[in-house]
């Protein structure tokens, strides 16, 4: 019986049309504990999904912000309330399947990593053909930010991250809107632990299908690269020096940047 020691933490922003349906295909998943939504003032029915699904379900914790405060401070909200082991990021769209979690989250169940972000572009899946200036921002960043951090990433900006669910919960967040993605790259990028990439397919969704991303998001991404990379010490990037559990994992003297 497989252990149940995931968390999935949902951001939520008018995504009436498919809250439920993600929610049903996360209550698949053998590894599930909980569901943590954040509804960051949705102004469509989704507060009105969501609390028949909470109430039906007592694998879901459903929160509401009072305001709209953006994508980060969503995720920032969820992650207080995860108790799993394990705790993995989940658009409330249906861009990223769920049926695949259990591929991304098995590098840190097996011992072998602490940070695991599906690709997009590692081995293609199955992947809807859309943007190209969206491939090319996403290319540009992921390049400047593997300059930074040193590290191979082929996406930084997917949606699918999982953690060591210590590394997530102590972590520093001050990034705002979208500057999530690469925030948390170069504080798991300091902390020198074992950062795994696994393919994953992508559906994605065009503007008129609910997009919210925007070329602001891609610019405000890269001055992020700038500011967590090189003006944010390891120190400053986590409450408590979180235990690493891969085998990989080096000794908590590491080297501080910044």
């Amino acid at each position: 019986m497989p252990e149940r020691c995931l968390s999935v933490v949902i951001p939520v922003y008018n995504e009436e049309q498919t809250l439920a349906t993600i929610v049903d295909r996360l209550l698949a998943l053998p590894q599930l504990l909980e569901i943590v939504i954040v509804d960051d003032c949705s102004t469509d029915k989704t507060a009105e999904i969501l609390g028949r699904l909470s109430a039906g379900y007592a694998e879901i914790k459903a929160v509401r912000h009072d305001t709209n405060r953006g994508k980060t401070e969503a995720l920032k909200t969820g992650f207080r309330l995860t108790r799993g082991r394990v705790v993995i990021v989940q658009d409330a769209d249906l861009e990223y399947d769920p049926q695949e979690i259990p591929d991304v989250i098995a590098p840190i169940l097996n011992g072998n990593a602490d940070v695991v972000f599906g690709s997009r572009f590692l081995v293609r899946k199955a992947t809807r053909v859309l943007y190209f200036y969206h491939y090319l921002g996403n290319k540009l960043l992921t390049f400047l930010s593997n300059l930074a951090t040193n590290i191979n990433l082929t996406d930084v900006e997917t949606c699918y991250k999982a953690f060591h669910g210590d590394i997530i919960r102590q972590m520093k967040i001050n990034s705002h809107g979208f500057g999530f993605e690469i925030e948390v790259t170069a504080k798991v990028a300091k902390l020198k632990c074992a950062i795994y990439e696994t393919p994953i397919s992508y559906y994605g969704r065009t503007y008129e299908e609910g997009k919210k991303i925007t070329a602001w998001d891609g610019v405000a991404a890269a001055y992020y690269i700038v500011r967590y990379n090189f003006f944010c010490s390891l120190k400053n990037s986590f409450y408590q020096m979180p235990e690493l559990s891969s085998r990989e994992a080096p000794s908590q003297t590491g080297h501080q940047n910044g």
